[in-house]
C-alpha cells in the first residue's frame, strides 16, 4: 500500500513538471540586440559593438541586428568588427538602413542574414590611402581577398565583393563598366544574393525574421564612448597629440603657467581619457607617462641628461602602449613632434624669445665691460703723452710719467734709459711707446 501510494506521487509530480514546461517556454524571454553602426567605421566603433556583443552573449540574447548605415572607414578596425562577428554564437543579422559602403560592406557581408530598405545600397569598398587615392598594390590584394573570403563564407558570389573593392572588375549591367566600382541597389543586392530581403522598417524585418513579439534591447553608445569614439580617431589623434607638444613649446619660451600648458595637458588628458574608455589604453601606459614625467622634472635637478632621456623614453612607450594600432601612433606621434620642433624654430626665429623656464637654471652673469667686469683698467687717457724711459727697454721696460712708473713696451728695438718716448698705443695693459727723436 506504501509502495503504491509513492508510485502514484512520483506520477503526479512527473506530470506536473511536463505540464508546465509549455509554461516556462512561453514566459522565457526572447531578446533581439539592436545596435547601431553609424558614422565612420574606426576603433572608437569596433570597442563600443565588442560591450554589445558582450552583453548579448551574457544575457543569451536570440539575435543581433546591426543597423547600417556608414560611408565607411578604417580597414583594420573593419577588421577587428567582423573577427567579433564571426566568433560569437548569437545570430547576426545586418539590416543595412541606408548605405553600406566600404568598410561598412565589408562589415555586412560577414553577418549571418543581410536586409536592406528599399532605399539602401552596398559597396563602393575600395581602399583609399590618407591622400584620398586608390591604396597601394600590396594593401589591395590584401583587401580584395579579405573581400572575397567574407562573400564565400556567407555563400554569396565573390565575383561581387570583388567587384566592389577593385574597379579592374567589370560589371557593367550593374553601371560598373572597368574603371568604375560596384555599388547594389536593395533590388539589385537581392537579385544577386546579396540580400536576403527589402523591408521598410525595423519591424518589418523583425517580421521577416521570426523575431517578432521579442524583447528589443536598444543598445546606444554612452556619453563617453561617444567622446572616445570621436578621440580615438586616426585623423584625431595627431592632432591632439600636436596640441598638446605644441603648448608645451609655447609654455617653455612664456613666463609663468598660461593658456598654452593647460591646452596642453587637456590634450595630454583626453587622449588617455578617450583610449582608456576604448579598451587600447591599460593603466601601465597611465603609469610610465607619469613615470616618464617625473624623471623629465628630475632632469631639472640632476646632471648628466639621462633622467630626461629615459622620461622622454617612457613618455613615447606610454603613447606607443595606448594606442589603438602601433604603425598609426609612432606616425602621430612624429607629427607631433615635427610640430613642436617648427613651433620651436618660429618663436626663436621670428619672435626672438629665449626658454623662460630654464632661467632659474641656467648662469645668466656674464663678466663683461658693460657689466663693470674690468680685468685691468683702460688707460685711454695716456695716449699721445710724451714720457721719460726709466730703465732700459728691451723691448720691455718701464716709464715715469708725472711721478708715475708704468710698465710700457717699445713699438720697436732697444731703447736706452733717460730717452724721451711717446705712448702711441694702449691695448688694455699692453702700452706701446716710440722713441722721440
Amino acid at each position: 500500500m506504501q509502495l503504491s501510494k509513492k508510485v502514484s506521487l512520483l506520477f503526479l509530480m512527473l506530470m506536473s513538471f511536463m505540464l508546465l514546461l509549455p509554461l516556462a517556454s512561453v514566459f522565457a524571454k526572447t531578446e533581439v540586440y539592436h545596435v547601431p553602426v553609424e558614422k565612420e567605421v574606426e576603433k572608437g566603433l569596433y570597442a563600443f559593438l565588442q560591450r554589445a556583443f558582450e552583453e548579448a552573449e551574457e544575457s543569451g540574447a536570440k539575435a543581433i541586428v546591426l543597423d547600417i548605415h556608414t560611408p565607411g572607414g578604417f580597414v583594420n578596425a573593419a577588421g577587428d568588427i567582423a573577427k567579433l562577428m564571426d566568433e560569437t554564437p548569437v545570430r547576426t543579422i545586418a539590416f543595412i538602413n541606408k548605405d553600406a559602403h566600404s568598410a561598412g560592406a565589408f562589415i555586412a557581408l560577414h553577418a549571418d542574414e543581410i536586409y536592406m530598405v528599399p532605399n539602401g545600397t552596398i559597396g563602393a569598398a575600395a581602399v583609399i590611402d590618407s591622400n584620398g587615392n586608390m591604396a597601394g598594390q600590396k594593401a589591395n590584394s590584401a583587401w580584395l581577398a579579405q573581400m572575397q573570403a567574407a562573400a564565400e563564407t556567407s555563400n554569396r558570389n565573390p565575383k561581387y565583393a570583388l567587384a566592389m573593392a577593385d574597379i579592374s572588375y567589370a560589371l557593367p549591367e550593374f553601371r560598373a563598366a572597368e574603371g568604375n566600382l560596384l555599388t547594389l541597389t536593395a533590388n539589385e543586392a537581392l537579385k544577386v544574393g546579396y540580400s536576403e530581403g527589402t523591408v521598410s522598417s525595423f519591424q518589418e524585418l523583425l517580421e521577416k525574421t521570426d523575431l517578432d513579439g521579442a524583447e528589443i534591447v536598444n543598445v546606444n553608445e554612452s556619453l563617453a564612448e561617444q567622446i572616445a569614439r570621436f578621440i580615438t580617431n586616426p585623423i584625431i589623434v595627431p592632432i591632439l597629440l600636436s596640441i598638446a607638444s605644441l603648448g608645451l613649446v609655447i609654455e617653455l619660451y612664456s613666463p609663468g603657467f598660461g593658456v598654452a600648458g593647460t591646452m596642453s595637458i587637456i590634450s595630454i588628458i583626453l587622449f588617455f581619457f578617450g583610449h582608456l574608455v576604448a579598451g587600447f589604453a591599460g593603466y601601465e601606459s597611465i603609469i610610465l607617462l607619469i613615470v616618464g614625467i617625473i624623471l623629465i622634472v628630475a632632469e631639472f635637478f640632476l646632471p648628466g641628461g639621462i633622467s630626461g632621456i629615459i622620461g622622454f623614453g617612457a613618455i613615447v612607450l606610454s603613447l606607443l602602449l595606448a594606442g589603438a594600432n602601433v604603425t598609426n601612433m609612432a606616425y602621430s606621434i612624429l607629427t607631433a613632434l615635427l610640430v613642436a620642433v617648427i613651433g620651436m624654430v618660429i618663436i626663436m626665429k621670428f619672435f626672438g624669445k629665449k626658454m623662460t623656464m630654464l632661467n632659474k637654471m641656467v648662469l645668466k652673469d656674464a663678466t663683461d665691460t658693460e657689466s663693470g667686469y674690468v680685468s685691468n683698467k683702460n688707460r685711454l687717457e695716456l695716449l699721445g703723452k710724451e714720457a721719460i724711459t726709466s730703465t732700459p727697454l728691451r723691448p720691455a721696460g718701464a716709464i715715469m710719467l708725472d711721478g708715475e712708473r708704468i710698465d710700457v713696451v717699445s713699438e720697436g728695438g732697444y731703447i736706452d734709459a733717460r730717452k724721451t718716448v711717446i705712448i702711441i698705443k694702449v691695448e688694455g695693459p699692453r702700452i706701446v711707446v716710440r722713441e722721440v727723436l
